[in-house]
């Protein structure tokens, strides 16, 4: 097995050019990110969905590369969005930070737990193997 994610993508389902039907995580640690806000440094709550957004994303590549892994081992991400909010905002944005990057992702609608977010991401990553460009 790779030491990578490995996308699945069955012929018979919509073949979507931003996620991936399933991913094969390798055998090993796995990290769960907890749900990021699009807060800076200070805790402070950026305006609006697109910058909220790119904020939520970066929290998620911080947390990522603290535990010493990266967004290319990410199996899952999960998009909490506002009631009401319009997803292709938060898609544009999505892609500004995160790039091309395919993975399983689920998106919602919900009420948010805090005053004024537009958007909370929650990730799932495996590590790299030992020796293969660092590991945890």
């Amino acid at each position: 097995m790779t030491s990578f994610p490995t996308p699945i993508n069955p012929p018979e389902l919509f073949q979507s050019p931003a996620f991936a039907q399933g991913m094969i995580a390798p055998a090993g640690p796995t990290l769960y990110v907890g749900g990021q806000n699009g807060t800076d440094g200070s805790g402070t709550l950026l305006d609006g969905l697109g910058a909220q957004t790119e904020q939520a994303l970066r929290n998620v590549l911080a947390v990522l590369a603290e535990a010493g892994t990266g967004p290319e081992y990410v199996v899952k991400l999960t998009i909490y969005l506002a009631t009401g909010i319009d997803p292709g905002e938060a898609y544009a944005a999505t892609a500004t930070v995160w790039g091309n990057r395919r993975t399983a992702v689920t998106v919602l609608a919900v009420t948010p737990a805090r005053a004024g977010a537009l958007v909370e991401i929650e990730a799932v990553a495996a590590f790299p193997q030992q020796g293969l460009g660092g590991g945890a």
